[in-house]
């Protein structure tokens, strides 16, 4: 095993430095948009750069400083995406609440400043009526001058700006799109973690991307669309990782060291999404890194870290806190209620399992239907229904942020809020503190507050269906977090008046005093945003420490922890890919999970290429072809590589040769004197020379073209399997490697060929799914 690392490792160091010595280096290492890397190739191409930089140290004072540079610039590059990714948040975060208070109202003299803001120095509002609205923020019925007193005409003006406003932010989002990114739509994360497993898609990290997605955003969240702003905010950091590792040329000039940046700026993004850079380097090594060995690990931690310190100095919320959803209670969590949590984590699966199976069917709808042809119209038209359904409802009416920040909430011993309109109960005041409520039966603003809650779930999860997918940025954490953290609400409240109405109960009598309120509904709708969450995503550890950072309850791991589990369980018994391997399935990208397992007992003659019945193998013979031969073979194919043969009769296997390796071969074997269309082209290592004559003149002259000798580029060491390997096998070469491709050989005879495409389709076919939706090569 040793002597065949070392000749990979010597024959990768030719072929690369030989494509070192060429002039057209920006060339080099790059590939054809819609493809894959060779990690393989780009890791040895990594080596030999620092082999190089390490060799030169000590020739001058700059090598000295350029070697330094080098090993510092991965800690700099992830120092700037950090910043970048923490400024671009806490702008986001601001702007997207300024617009979707504008939908309600205006601030009196400054029209920039949110609700929150323009009420901040209020003089005039009620400390204990937090509900009162201050003087200086204004509805638009008040600002167009219609009388208090008419109550109808107030609501419908009101009615009306928040659906025009609504449509106006959509449709302007959609728009920007079409016109300047049209990658800036979804909430990016299938794209992201596709192109972090070695897939290209130029433009997707882009500029305009980065641009066009900073814009539209904020548009979207505050037309009142069922989306949040966090999945593209894990977009919007990749772009700042993608542009920043350009840089540097250690990364952008590889693709497998440029993917170390993004998983680091996935981390960021998660982090400034829900203010968890813990959870953000998690969900990074969790749900979207492919390669994350541990540099990368610490780099993710470091950018994560800065990107938070950043938004924190920005205070978006204007809380001291990270998020909106910060909770201040501490009351302990009792044994019995790990049934309520459990049953909690079971709606989380099964909650998941639908809306996965619903939102695919539909967005499978919209692909082969004329509906995807007028993606303006739709966005429109689902922003239209959603705005005019949203406003009769309070919990609907405001950003779905607010709602789960009112959820989570405890109901303090003074609220006026209908959640916390209980009973009035005669209390000792020796037992009990001022911000401590005692138990109590509902009163007639919970039952409002219930069904209102309950008419918002149904809503929500309907209309999320028809949004994620919708061609603006659209983000799924917030409209599922909400829609969780209803149903755990409810679940909390009828807890709490179980135990209320039932003190003596054997489950809960030893841990609850008559009287005493020991249940927190506000901990069980973190419980089941948590389980709704973990069940659409998949998610389990990240989930839980992201939760837990999300809301500051550290004591409430261990409840988040069963519903993350159940949730895993009951959701893997309906199907184990979650909503964005989904959605990568659905859009044909050439992803292969590495944490899945293949099964099947399915030989490599199976599945390489070519068939029965299918045109040969195109190969590349070691010393018969000439530079004409090998032009044609490049101008009429469109392959990535050509398998090199000692000869068409033997058709031993000598190695692999890359398009790309060829044509710049090809390109500089021309400018060289005597190097004509029939020059002999060897791929072997001992070429014969130019025979030479003696003319009448006593001169040498040459009496045929010289030969061009391109031993150098070729891969001696290619990875190859016999054709009685088994696919389980094949498959975990290739995405433990990944490796484009893989030869298949027998006794040393070349008999066909494997590429990342074959095997994808063939595991499509295995899990009777249509082969053909892998679309890109």
């Amino acid at each position: 095993m040793t002597a065949t690392m070392t000749k990979r490792s010597n024959s990768s160091t030719h072929l690369l430095q030989a494509l070192d010595g060429t002039d057209d280096t920006e060339t080099i290492g790059t590939y054809d948009d819609f493809h894959t890397i060779d990690w393989l190739r780009e890791m040895s191409r990594n080596r030999l750069r620092h082999r190089q930089i390490s060799n030169r140290k000590k020739e001058s004072f700059m090598r000295a400083l350029k070697g330094l540079h080098d090993a510092w610039s991965g800690w700099l590059v992830v120092l700037l995406v950090g910043l970048a990714a923490g400024s671009s948040a806490g702008v986001i975060d601001i702007v997207t609440k300024w617009l979707s208070d504008l939908k309600l109202g205006v601030c009196v003299g400054s029209f920039y400043l949110s609700k929150e803001s323009c009420c901040w120095g209020s003089t005039k509002m009620s400390a204990s009526k937090t509900g009162e609205a201050c003087p200086e923020w204004m509805t638009w019925a008040q600002v167009f001058g219609v009388a208090e007193g008419d109550h109808s005409s107030h609501y419908a003006v009101n009615y009306l700006i928040y659906v025009c406003v609504g449509l106006s932010f959509a449709g302007l989002a959609a728009i920007l799109i079409k016109t300047f990114a049209p990658y800036a739509i979804g909430s990016g994360i299938p794209e992201v973690k596709t192109i972090l497993s070695g897939f290209i898609i130029r433009g997707y990290l882009g500029k305009w991307t980065l641009l066009i997605k900073s814009i539209a955003s904020p548009l979207a969240v505050a037309s009142n669309l069922s989306l949040g702003k966090e999945g593209p905010l894990v977009h919007v950091a990749a772009c700042c990782g993608n542009i920043f590792a350009y840089l540097f040329p250690k990364y952008g000039r590889n693709e497998a060291k440029k993917r170390e940046v993004l998983s680091a700026a996935a981390a960021a993004g998660v982090s400034v999404a829900f203010g968890a850079p813990i959870g953000g380097v998690l969900f990074s090594l969790e749900e979207v890194s492919y390669y994350f060995p541990m540099k990368t690990l610490w780099r993710s931690f470091f950018c994560a870290l800065t990107a938070a310190f950043v938004l924190r100095s920005i205070n978006p919320f204007g809380n001291s806190h990270l998020v909106m959803f910060y909770v201040t209670y501490n009351r302990p969590w009792f044994l019995f209620e790990l049934l309520p949590f459990s049953l909690l984590g079971v709606f989380g699966g099964l909650f998941g399992a639908a809306f996965i199976h619903a939102n695919l069917a539909w967005c499978r709808f919209r692909a082969n239907s004329k509906l995807g042809k007028y993606p303006i119209c739709e966005v429109l038209a689902i922003t239209l229904i959603t705005t005019v359904a949203s406003y009769p409802n309070p919990y609907t009416r405001i950003d779905a942020s607010s709602m789960i920040a009112q959820l989570f909430k405890e109901c303090g011993p003074v609220e006026e809020k209908n959640l916390c309109d209980y009973r009035d109960v005669s209390v000792n005041h020796t037992t009990y503190t001022n911000h401590d409520r005692p138990a109590a039966p509902l009163d007639e603003g919970v039952y409002t507050a219930i069904w209102q809650l309950v008419l918002a779930f149904v809503f929500k999860s309907v209309i999320t269906v028809f949004t994620f997918g919708l061609k603006v940025p659209t983000g799924l954490f917030i409209p599922i977090l909400a829609s969780g953290s209803i149903v755990g609400r409810l679940v909390g409240i009828g807890v709490e008046q179980l135990v209320y109405n039932y003190p003596d109960c054997p489950l809960w009598a030893s841990s609850c005093q008559a009287g005493h309120s020991c249940v927190t509904p506000g901990l069980y709708a973190m419980v089941g945003a948590a389980a709704a969450l973990g069940g659409v995503t998949r998610m389990t550890v990240s989930l839980v420490v992201i939760m837990f950072e999300l809301t500051g309850g550290l004591m409430y791991i261990v409840p988040l922890m069963a519903a993350a589990m159940f949730s895993k369980w009951v959701g893997d018994a309906f199907g184990n890919e979650g909503i964005y391997d989904g959605h990568i399935r659905l859009n044909g990208y050439p992803f292969l999970d590495n944490k899945e397992e293949f099964s099947h007992t399915t030989l490599a003659t199976d599945v390489m290429r070519p068939r029965r019945g299918e045109d040969p193998l195109t190969v590349v013979t070691q010393d018969s072809m000439t530079v004409e031969d090998l032009e044609t073979l490049v101008k009429t194919t469109s392959y990535n590589g050509f398998p090199v043969i000692t000869s068409t009769t033997e058709r031993r296997l000598v190695g692999y040769l890359c398009r790309r390796d060829l044509l710049i071969a090809l390109d500089n074997s021309r400018l060289q004197e005597n190097v004509l269309s029939n020059s002999r082209v060897y791929f072997s290592l001992n070429a014969p020379p130019a025979p030479f004559v003696v003319t009448p003149g006593e001169q040498l002259e040459n009496n045929e073209p010289e030969p061009v000798r391109l031993f150098n580029i070729v891969d001696l060491s290619p990875i190859t399997v016999t054709d009685r390997t088994p696919m389980e096998i094949v498959v975990e070469i290739f995405s433990k490697l990944g490796i484009r491709q893989a030869l298949v050989t027998h006794n040393g005879v070349l008999l066909g060929i494997i590429t990342k495409k074959d095997v994808l389709r063939h595991v499509a076919q295995l899990k009777r799914q249509d082969p053909d939706s892998i679309l890109f090569n």
